[in-house]
């Protein structure tokens, strides 16, 4: 069973990576941010309306490994309709996950990166897209980088 869990994992990232969802450049973002993984070529640029503190839409553009791409994807999906603050909470969640494999309550789809704790030179092409969603919110104007985070 375990063995059809990670293929089922895989077939999701890889499903992600070659159709990604919220691929475009979303006209009138009220926020956005761009973030780099040096380490594997991962660039990502994210794009976000905020109304009341609460993201109404988001869309992202970019090129990388299929980790950082459906990581790009999947976050687009699970972060429509959730507040700032949700956001941040996610985010701790998520990136406790891609770097020790535990899961902390009801991931859904963000599930899929729990295994990715296995291969650390990967974490960083998981976690990219989430530094540089809270870049955007919190208004950072600078690019975001993966030699400046910690995972």
């Amino acid at each position: 069973m375990f063995d059809d869990l990670n293929d089922l994992y895989q077939q999701v990232i890889l499903d992600h990576s070659k159709c990604p969802r919220n691929f475009h450049k979303l006209d009138h973002a009220t926020c956005t941010a761009q973030g780099h993984n040096p380490l594997c070529g991962d660039n990502v640029t994210l794009y976000l309306i905020m109304e009341n503190n609460v993201i109404k839409d988001i869309s992202f553009q970019g090129s990388g490994c299929a980790i950082s791409k459906a990581s790009a994807s999947i976050l687009t999906d699970s972060l429509k309709g959730k507040s700032a603050a949700d956001v941040t909470a996610l985010f701790d969640k998520v990136h406790a996950m891609v770097t020790t494999g535990k899961a902390g309550g009801d991931m859904g789809k963000l599930a899929v990166f729990a295994g990715v704790h296995k291969f650390p030179a990967r974490v960083k092409c998981a976690i990219l897209p989430w530094h540089a969603v809270v870049s955007a919110i919190d208004g950072n104007p600078e690019p975001v980088t993966t030699e400046s985070q910690n995972g």
